[in-house]
């Protein structure tokens, strides 16, 4: 999607459906509650995926695609763990575990203020949402990868990664929707939170080997 198209209204947005297994700790049933009614912009597509077991005793993840017709601009993983006795190092009894993964032109990807932008794109979506959370942390990765061989006749490739985890407190709904607001970003569609940093004229590819 060009910049500057205008953001899908409301009414076009679709919901995330998600199963939730009859075991789930009460407080935990509570918290992801919130999310049936979330509604997230029709270039996302969102999947629920097995959960992880090793994580904590409860979980449930999602995998999401940020789409442009049948073009994939993105893909990313939003994972809630929770735990009833709490772990340290989440400061808490819940964790979001987030991945979002998209290809960047090699202009963008050489900018020294990328890795930055792209923390910025988290924090100010879980601000924008009005999710609450703390311990939050992560990384932005860039990777750049030559082609040769048979394949030199494909572009130089260029991916921004951005692994990153939280501990929300009480709904879930604002954390899941800050998290499709950084997958559009990092897909390079216009922003929905009023101050999130935008990627500077880029374009994503979707065509891989």
């Amino acid at each position: 999607m060009p910049d500057g198209v205008a953001c899908a209204p409301y009414s076009e947005r679709v919901s995330v459906e998600l199963s939730t297994p009859a075991d789930l700790p009460p407080a935990f049933r509570s918290a992801l509650a919130g999310l049936a009614a979330v509604k997230l912009r029709p270039e996302i597509s969102v999947q629920e995926l097995p959960a992880p077991q090793r994580l904590a005793p409860y979980a449930v993840a999602l995998h999401a695609t940020a789409m442009s017709g049948e073009d994939e601009l993105a893909e990313g993983r939003l994972v809630m763990l929770h735990d009833p006795e709490g772990q340290e190092v989440w400061a808490g009894d819940t964790r979001c575990v987030a991945y979002v993964q998209a290809e960047v032109d090699p202009e963008i990807a050489s900018d020294p203020l990328l890795a930055s932008v792209g923390w910025s794109w988290l924090i100010e979506a879980l601000d924008a949402s009005g999710a609450i959370y703390t311990a939050e942390g992560g990384t932005v990765t860039r990777t750049t990868s030559e082609r040769f061989g048979a394949l030199t006749d494909h572009p130089v490739a260029c991916d921004v990664e951005i692994r990153a985890s939280w501990s929300p407190s009480g709904d879930l709904a604002p954390h899941l929707i800050a998290f499709g607001e950084v997958l559009c970003l990092a897909a390079g569609l216009p922003p929905v939170p009023p101050g999130v940093v935008p990627m500077p004229k880029k374009r994503l590819k979707s065509a891989r080997v």
